[in-house]
């Protein structure tokens, strides 16, 4: 998909991306260049910038067109960036989605906001938020409801998919949700509706299984996004064993980093240590991990240098 806008054939790892920032708060560039380095060396198919995990909501606008203009100029066309453009008001989302686009975006991400307590209520904001950025723009819907508490059913995904063609990929990160992917795939097949692509998030915990389940990749992040990238590969190749054995090695990780409140943290901290960002620092306001917390990040991280090379042998 290089140079092109994402279409319902998106698949593979889009890797949500951090956010660097300096231990005084400003934007790190240089950090986020390294950053985007770092994603394209690790295989993934695309990006995603400004996504919940990427402290969108604490981004001015001037600096959410940075962050953007910033990482399509590191990948070049060489990879689909998806930017979230999520806000309360239609008139915001309308002006970075315009921005984003205008400077070469793949795509938006947009998640219901809080406070829409119905089928009717959600389906009429989709197509109102649709109506104002344009017919012509590509959409990520996102479904997550542990952080919007907005809960959209599986008839209600189906028909909006079927009503808005713009609407290209399904973010899903309900949870428990595998049987929520069987039944959106089921439905689409039994009323022969559109196939849409759907990403999985939740920092990867149910990831091969909700590969099994019909997902088609990962609209995530984790600080080893190479991991993302080899389970992909290994279950389109049939290998579907061997990608759970892989993912079994991290998963310890994977649970630990997300955690409520903290993962961004973790993510940061491992991210740090890497050497991919200067800074593990959250932009206030935000967790901050403290000595017990970095022990044991210690502890987890020679586990899992213990059963990567276990793994090898």
């Amino acid at each position: 998909m290089p140079g092109h806008l994402i279409d319902e054939s998106a698949k593979g790892v889009f890797i949500i991306a951090a956010t660097p920032f300096t231990a005084q708060g400003g934007l790190d560039l240089k950090s986020l260049e390294r950053l985007i380095g770092f994603y394209v060396d690790a295989g993934v198919h695309g990006i995603t910038v400004l996504g919940m995990m990427g402290e969108a909501q604490k981004l001015t606008h001037d600096e959410s067109c940075l962050v953007v203009q910033r990482t399509l100029q590191q990948v070049a066309g060489e990879l689909p960036v998806v930017v979230g453009v999520s806000a309360p008001g239609l008139a915001n989302v309308a002006q970075l989605t315009g921005d984003a686009m205008s400077m070469g975006a793949a795509g938006v991400m947009v998640a219901p906001p809080s406070g829409l307590a119905t089928d009717e209520q959600i389906e009429g904001y989709v197509h109102q938020v649709c109506g104002a950025i344009g017919e012509a723009v590509p959409v990520v819907l996102q479904d997550y409801p542990q952080a919007t508490g907005v809960h959209l059913s599986v008839p209600l995904i189906n028909r909006l998919m079927n009503d808005l063609p713009q609407i290209k990929v399904f973010k899903h990160e309900d949870c428990p949700g595998l049987g929520k992917i069987s039944r959106i795939r089921q439905g689409a097949a039994r009323e022969n509706l559109r196939r849409v692509s759907i990403l999985v998030g939740n920092g990867a915990l149910y990831y091969p299984l909700e590969l099994g389940r019909g997902a088609d990749g990962a609209m995530t992040g984790f600080a080893f996004p190479e991991l993302l990238v080899e389970v992909y590969q290994r279950f389109v190749q049939g290998r579907e064993e061997d990608a759970f054995e892989l993912f079994d090695v991290y998963l310890p990780l994977i649970r630990y980093e997300q955690q409520p409140g903290l993962g961004l943290a973790i993510r940061k901290e491992i991210l740090r240590r890497r050497g991919v960002i200067e800074c593990a620092a959250l932009r206030p306001p935000g967790a901050k991990l403290d000595a017990l917390d970095l022990r044991e990040l210690d502890r987890m991280l020679e586990r899992l240098d213990r059963r990567i090379a276990a793994s090898a042998t």
